[in-house]
C-alpha cells in the first residue's frame, strides 16, 4: 500500500529523521540536509503545497520539498521556475522505484500549478530516467557562464525553454550555516561520522563542469 500526501506538522521531526538517515555520511562526514529541510519551511521560497511525503503500509519512508528559484535571460528577463531538495528515501526502500514514484507525483501537481522547469543539482544517474537533462542542453549556466556537471534540468511543459541563454538563481534558503546546522545536529541521536567513497564521488560531480 503505497500512499503519496502533503507533509503535515505531526511528521516534520519524522521526516527530518529520515532525511538525515538517508544523507549520512553520503556526501560528507555527517550531513546537513535534515536541517536545511528544518528551516526551509518556514521561508518564503517554500511551497508547501509541493511538500510530499510517500508512505508505504502507513509508514514514511521519504520526502519531497520544493522552493521558488529564477531563471534570468540576458535582456533581464525573469522566469520564475522551482527546485527541489533534499529528496530522500529511507537506505532499506532504495533502488525500489519509491523515490521516481515520489518525483513523478511531485511533478504532475507543479505542472498542474503552472510551474513548467525545475533545475536542481544532483548526481546524473539518479535523475536522468524520470526526464532530467544536462543544463548545457537547454543553455542554461551559473552566474560566472559554467554548466556545472551536476545542474540538471526538466521542462514540464515542452518547449518552456526557447533555446535562448538562461541564469539560474536559487534561494538563498539553500545557503545554510554550517555551524547552526551542527547545532541544530546535536538534538538528535549521536551517530559517527566518517569517511567513505561516495563522498569523493559527490566532490567529483560538484566540481565538473560541462564544455
Amino acid at each position: 500500500m503505497i500512499t503519496i500526501r502533503n507533509e503535515e506538522k505531526k511528521d516534520n521531526r519524522k521526516v527530518e529523521e529520515i532525511t538525515r538517515k538517508a544523507f549520512w555520511n553520503l556526501y560528507a562526514p555527517g550531513c546537513s540536509e535534515h536541517y536545511l529541510v528544518h528551516i526551509m519551511r518556514s521561508h518564503e521560497d517554500f511551497l508547501p503545497e509541493l511538500d510530499f511525503v510517500i508512505e508505504v503500509d502507513g509508514k514514511i519512508i521519504g520526502n519531497i520539498m520544493y522552493t521558488k528559484a529564477k531563471l534570468v535571460d540576458e535582456a533581464g528577463e525573469e522566469k520564475e521556475i522551482l527546485t527541489f531538495g533534499p529528496v530522500c528515501i529511507l537506505p532499506d526502500y532504495q533502488r525500489k522505484g519509491y523515490g521516481k514514484k515520489l518525483m513523478e507525483y511531485s511533478f504532475e501537481k507543479a505542472a498542474a500549478l503552472g510551474y513548467d522547469v525545475i533545475v536542481i543539482f544532483g548526481h546524473p544517474g539518479n535523475y536522468v530516467g524520470v526526464g532530467f537533462k544536462s543544463c548545457k542542453k537547454y543553455n542554461v549556466c551559473l552566474e560566472n557562464g559554467i554548466y556545472p556537471t551536476a545542474m540538471l534540468v526538466k521542462e514540464l511543459k515542452p518547449g518552456a525553454l526557447d533555446g535562448r541563454k538562461w541564469v539560474y538563481y536559487s534561494s538563498p534558503v539553500l545557503e545554510i550555516d554550517e555551524k547552526e546546522a551542527e547545532r541544530f545536529d546535536e538534538g538528535f541521536e549521536p551517530w559517527e561520522k566518517k569517511d567513505q567513497p561516495s563522498q569523493e564521488e559527490f566532490y567529483i560531480y560538484s566540481h565538473s563542469i560541462v564544455q
